[in-house]
């Protein structure tokens, strides 16, 4: 019985730990796609995309570190939030403002 017990609980302890970890393994491709497509179709401009390439390496940077030491607390997880939230809005505004990038 009480080898059962421990079983459960270190299994218990392994899905908590590894949902801890899937709440901030949020896909990021889609942004790399979106800015792919910005400049492709004039949207961005290439210093638009530079900028927008580097919040989200910031964004990514910030993921990597929170899980470095295998843990990852609210204040950390509502920080890399924030952070993915304000590139995602960069991103939304850059391609619709007036500049664009002239078509060769």
């Amino acid at each position: 019985m009480k080898i059962s017990a421990i079983f459960c609980g270190a299994a218990l302890s392994v899905l908590a730990t590894t949902a801890s970890f899937a709440q901030t393994a949020r896909p990021r491709a889609n942004d790399q796609a979106r800015i792919r497509q910005g400049v492709q179709s004039g949207q961005l401009t290439r210093a638009e995309a530079a900028r927008a390439q580097a919040q989200q390496a910031d964004a990514r940077q910030a993921r990597q570190g929170a899980r470095a030491d295998g843990v990852v607390t609210t204040e950390e997880r509502q920080g890399i939030r924030k952070e993915e939230r304000q590139a995602d809005r960069v991103l939304y505004r850059q391609k619709r403002d007036a500049q664009t990038r002239p078509r060769r």
